[in-house]
């Protein structure tokens, strides 16, 4: 189809995650597609680049890439300035789905955001979108994404139809509830939530002797907060929460206190 619009994937779990493989699938329908996705999995890699060693496509299969041993901001950064021409970059970035929620603070950590984050860096409008799982939902076998499918593929013809509906430099942050498409609440604009954070880690003693750490999960508690709905609320209610995420870090109503206090 002449003009038929592009949209560039990748994500933080891997090239063969099979969320990001459901992506791939709600969205062929409705764009020209090129996956690019670590060859490894990369959860909690902010937005890192990697500029200590070389990095290299490897083509598994047509407009399907694994960057060797690439980042979700080195796929998208690469992937932008190999396989699309100047004059002709994608519509639309999506990283995702990621396996499990990113929301709060966890933004900060996630690379699922960190390649939405880089899209937009580079003038690309991005949705980043994450799947929430309950104990039952981690346990079963074949779990089809059937929420997150539609609802991604809902965003992307509205912003087809439309517009992105964002200025440059933000992006979307869509966190799928671990619900059914039937027991879905619809979708929710939300804020970033709150999270407690622990600063524990499992010691242990290697053959040697030598003590080694490993960073587990981190606790799931969540601070109340008033006014409009957070992600990590919405989410537990059954919603699919979307929240529009600016990257000026700035604390502008402290500027004016600062000022006074320098």
């Amino acid at each position: 189809m002449k003009n038929k619009k592009k949209i560039l994937i990748t994500n933080d779990d891997g090239f063969d995650s099979p969320a990001l493989l459901a992506l791939i699938e709600a969205l062929k329908p409705l764009a020209d597609i090129i996956t690019v996705a670590p060859t490894l999995e990369k959860s909690a890699c902010g937005h890192s680049l990697t500029l200590t060693k070389p990095l290299r496509f490897v083509e598994l299969k047509k407009n399907f890439y694994k960057l060797d041993d690439g980042t979700p901001t080195d796929c998208v950064f690469l992937a932008l300035h190999k396989l699309y021409p100047k004059d002709a970059q994608p519509d639309l970035v999506i990283s995702g789905i990621n396996i499990g929620a990113n929301m709060g603070e966890d933004i900060t950590y996630s690379g699922t955001a960190s390649g939405a984050m880089e899209a937009v860096l580079q003038g690309v409008p991005a949705i980043a979108i994450s799947q929430d799982f309950s104990d039952d939902m981690r346990e079963k076998e074949g779990f089809d994404y059937a929420l997150a499918k539609e609802s991604i593929a809902m965003l992307v013809q509205k912003i087809f139809n439309g517009s992105f509906p964002l200025n440059p430099r933000k992006f979307l942050n869509v966190n799928i509830p671990a619900v059914t498409p039937k027991a879905s609440q619809g979708f929710k604009v939300t804020k970033t939530g709150s999270r407690v954070y622990s600063n524990d880690a499992d010691a242990h003693i290697n053959p040697r002797g030598q003590e080694y750490f490993w960073i587990g999960l981190v606790n799931h508690e969540w601070r109340e907060s008033e006014g409009q709905m957070t992600d990590v609320k919405a989410v537990k209610s059954g919603y699919v929460s979307i929240t529009p995420i600016h990257l000026d870090m700035t604390s502008h109503k402290d500027l004016e206190d600062l000022e006074k206090w320098i």
